[in-house]
């Protein structure tokens, strides 16, 4: 096949593909999941003897993928001795070294001598195979074990993933690699967006995997989807003579919602405007996943900037109006909590502190309020600071945690 093999050294060398392909994964699992996946290929490897040229792996929110260049055909002969306990340790040490080895005595184990005593040894030697029926061997059980924060079952089945699993593809020197988990089929299928481009797309050499899906409307590269979520916020925003307020974290989680990320302006009604901008850019960015835009004197701007996952037909309208919808009513929340607890002073609201239990040992809030500010009268001399004052301020500010805007918009 052309581009898929390539020779070193007299021996052939074969790349490898590989996606699992699922409903979305949460953003925030992306990243650890296409680590363990890199990790655990290349242990798989290592086992053999083996390392590829290059391996990469990428994650969107529908897919889990690695490329693997520059690998043998087939695996290297394997000799080996594995060193065990010594032949008069206790025998739950020797039944954990045989069990560990696959084996069932210690009939196929030789006996070595050194200055500690004897000691029983496995000697391996093993034939090398081709590569594509262990790592057949190896898919299955890898999947099957993959360490997700949460994982769900669906249907009938008992493999457990973090979200319905629904196509795997490995393909291995242009070939399926054939296995089955969970009812799932192998094979060299993968699917396009599921809005724009859902049909199956075959792919036989790994090096057409991110080209043929970016046709497909994907981007399966989240350091490519961050930079065009840049790109294009910064120049919606630059139409309208703001700038995007930059938020690294943001951009990171929007590109792990996306796969094919579609930035939109929309309009924050002027009636909003007054609520402190803590406000809008907590519910817009905590809640809605929104940018903020801030004017050219750096006052919070009347406008947001949504990521929308599709290239609508009226370029976007309808999604701009649903989220301006959304953010009324989320901002209309805040409005009205905001002015509910402007009729109450800071000084109010202390006997509330009292009761919030902090800690079972230390009390309530109040009860740390009051210690911190004697702390602050101890250290206000120390920096030619008012004491009175500071030990004030001390003693309100914990007041806001029992405020109706820091019950509702607990990241405040």
């Amino acid at each position: 096949m052309v581009g898929a093999c390539t020779a070193k050294r007299g021996i052939v060398m074969a790349d490898l593909l590989i996606e699992l392909y699922s409903e979305e994964i949460p953003a925030g699992m992306q990243g650890g999941a296409a680590d363990q996946l890199h990790r655990k290929i290349s242990e798989f490897l290592a086992a053999f003897g083996v390392a590829a040229d290059t391996m990469e792996s990428h994650v969107s929110p529908q897919r889990l993928a690695l490329i693997a260049t520059g690998l043998p055909q087939n695996l290297p002969n394997r000799q080996e001795q594995k060193k065990g306990p010594r032949v008069d340790a206790p025998e739950k040490a020797i039944e954990g070294f045989l069990r560990a080895n696959g084996l069932g005595s210690t009939g196929g184990l030789s006996v070595q001598e050194d200055k500690r005593g004897a000691f029983f040894v496995l000697e391996i030697d093993e034939k090398g195979g081709a590569l594509a029926d262990d790592l057949a061997a190896f898919m299955p059980a890898m999947i099957e074990g993959f360490q997700w924060p949460k994982s769900m079952r669906w249907g009938s089945g008992s493999l457990r993933w973090v979200r319905p699993l629904r196509s795997i593809l490995c393909v291995f020197d242009g070939q399926p690699v054939p296995f089955n988990v969970g009812g799932i089929e192998s094979g060299s299928e993968t699917y396009g967006h599921r809005f724009m481009a859902p049909d199956a797309i075959t792919i036989t050499d790994p090096h057409d995997y991110v080209g043929a899906l970016d046709k497909a409307h994907v981007l399966v590269d989240a350091a490519v989807r961050e930079a065009m979520i840049v790109e294009s916020s910064t120049a919606l925003a630059t139409g309208v003579d703001c700038d995007l307020v930059e938020d690294a974290e943001l951009i990171s989680e929007t590109a792990g919602l996306v796969e094919w990320p579609v930035p939109l302006l929309g309009q924050i009604d002027a009636e909003f405007m007054d609520v402190p901008e803590e406000v809008l850019i907590s519910v817009m960015r905590t809640h809605q996943k929104y940018f903020a835009l801030r004017d050219r004197s750096g006052k919070l701007a009347p406008y947001f900037i949504t990521i929308s996952n599709m290239e609508a037909d009226d370029k976007g309208a309808a999604i701009i109006a649903g989220n301006e919808r959304v953010l009324r009513a989320r901002l209309s929340d805040g409005r009205f909590f905001w002015d509910q607890d402007r009729k109450e002073t800071l000084l109010s609201r202390l006997p509330s502190l009292e009761k919030i239990t902090f800690q079972a040992k230390l009390g309530t809030v109040a009860d740390k309020a009051e210690r911190i500010a004697a702390l602050a009268a101890e250290l206000a001399p120390a920096l030619s600071a008012d004491k009175k004052t500071a030990q004030k301020a001390a003693q309100l500010c914990k007041a806001d945690l029992v405020s109706g805007m820091v019950y509702e918009f607990p990241e405040l």
